[in-house]
């Protein structure tokens, strides 16, 4: 397992116990996930309001950044967004954006989470590496979840402890990280920094996330 942030995390009152010296990494706030930012919180709360479990918070931001953010691609639109504040104020961004709004809702209500990702083949032939999240549910642990976006074809659901991705990362040459990033890989936040248009970021995917 990967702990990379290193600054203080913004955590709601906990009803239970926690082991923040454990957690912390995946409490905490970057310059990517920032949750301590207005907006983040502003939606965090609403998202949790009226709710006092892990899992059903997790439940209801989860099924928001996949329902209410459009993925880059699928709707053909930008800007291209990485920053967790930015993605929520645009309202788009690709899996990986999507993912660290994700993490960032989920810390800003003191649930941990991080970020994984999945090495899986292209279409057209070739490897993509797509991201996704992995939150931490008092009663079963890690759990996966994939915020990218429903449509026909490509479905993802809450259902723990029974994870339901889109992609099982199982086919010739797929792979399934084992790693539990607090912080996102390098190369993703250098792409999504860098591009100018979606279809930049499209063309440009990294095919791998081994360093």
């Amino acid at each position: 397992m990967t702990l990379q942030a290193t600054s203080q995390p913004f955590v709601r009152p906990h009803p239970k116990p926690l082991d923040v010296a454990k957690y912390d990494p995946f409490l905490a706030a970057c310059p990517v996930i920032d949750c301590g930012h207005p907006l983040v919180q502003d939606r965090a709360a609403l998202l949790a309001h009226g709710l006092f479990s892990d899992e059903a918070i997790a439940k209801a931001c989860f099924e928001w950044v996949r329902d209410e953010i459009q993925h880059s691609v699928d709707f053909e639109r930008g800007p291209v967004t990485c920053k967790a504040s930015d993605v929520l104020a645009h309202r788009t961004g690709f899996c990986f954006a999507k993912s660290h709004l994700l993490a960032a809702l989920l810390r800003a209500n003191g649930v941990p989470a991080g970020l994984t990702y999945q090495r899986l083949r292209r279409r057209s032939g070739g490897y993509l590496i797509h991201g996704l999240n992995v939150v931490h549910l008092p009663q079963i642990g890690w759990y996966r979840l994939d915020a990218r976006g429903n449509k026909d074809g490509v479905q993802a659901e809450f259902t723990p402890p029974r994870e339901r991705l889109p992609w099982d990362g199982k086919g010739d040459g797929e792979v399934n990280a084992r790693e539990i990033w607090a912080t996102p890989l390098t190369q993703v936040v250098d792409l999504l920094n860098g591009a100018a248009t979606w279809q930049d970021v499209r063309a440009h995917l990294p095919d791998s996330f081994e360093a």
